[in-house]
């Protein structure tokens, strides 16, 4: 599932390629993905919208429309927006399950082959990211905030950061990043750790989020950008999906252990906090 920074990389490539553009109208092939209050169809309630903007909350891109509305677009597993150019309309991706068209020709493809992904355009005054958590690049995530969310919590901080009640955009790749940036146990109850190891993963949260940004993302399995290019940050990894390897801090070899139904990859030499 695209985590912060894929799905970050994807906000900033859209925004470049598409604000600005107006909406003609939708082709929706598959009714499911998309969440709708509005009685109208998708095409009919964005036609002639202007897109303002295109960011990120949490896990969702977020395409800010003139109107005030937003469409909210959640990958899942396997979702992709891509951009193509007019000279590419002839050529649908597969497992495109909404076309996006706009005025000049151009489209906006959500394809999913495993169709977990969903789009919904949401009105100015709906609360629909109420009970979203603190995102970690903001200036909301302070120390001392990260301190109180983690106080008195008996869960692993595994779990803990996985929870977008919490903190939003964290999934599986970049917790176990930032817990052996920090050298801290994954299955350690969150609300235990002494205040030096809070301090070390609330700067390793920021510092492998930022720096997976730059590498525009993790392409392990079907992640790619706006343009249909493939991430890098796969390449200095530092535990997940790494069993059986050396760690590159101390030599001895990671481990894959599994905490709440999710596949966990540390070292056991490192993270011993």
């Amino acid at each position: 599932m695209p985590e912060l920074p894929e799905v970050e990389t994807i906000a900033r490539g859209l925004n470049r390629a598409i604000s600005g553009k107006t909406f003609a109208g939708a082709e929706v092939r598959l009714p499911r993905v998309v969440v709708a209050k509005d009685a109208r169809p998708l095409g009919t309630a964005l036609a002639g919208d202007r897109v303002e903007h295109v960011g990120r909350r949490g896990k969702y891109v977020c395409v800010g429309l003139a109107s005030g509305r937003t469409l909210a677009v959640h990958l899942r597993m396997t979702g992709r927006l891509i951009v193509q150019a007019a000279a590419d309309a002839p050529a649908p991706l597969p497992y495109t399950n909404v076309l996006l068209h706009f005025t000049d020709g151009s489209r906006l493809a959500f394809a999913d082959a495993r169709t977990f992904g969903r789009m919904r355009l949401v009105e100015p005054e709906e609360a629909w990211a109420a009970d979203f958590g603190l995102e970690p690049l903001s200036h909301g995530f302070s120390y001392e905030r990260f301190s109180e969310l983690l106080a008195g919590r008996k869960t692993p901080i595994k779990v803990f950061l996985l929870d977008q009640r919490h903190i939003v955009g964290i999934g599986n790749i970049y917790a176990c990043e930032a817990l052996w940036g920090a050298r801290i146990r994954p299955a350690r109850p969150a609300g235990t750790l002494s205040k030096q190891a809070r301090k070390r993963l609330h700067q390793s949260i920021m510092d492998v989020l930022r720096h997976a940004i730059e590498m525009r993302g993790t392409s392990i399995d079907d992640y790619v950008d706006a343009d249909g290019l493939r991430g890098g940050f796969q390449n200095v990894l530092s535990v997940y999906g790494r069993e059986g390897e050396s760690c590159s801090r101390c030599g001895r070899k990671i481990v894959r252990t599994v905490i709440a139904q999710r596949g966990t990859w540390w070292c056991r030499t490192c993270q011993k906090t």
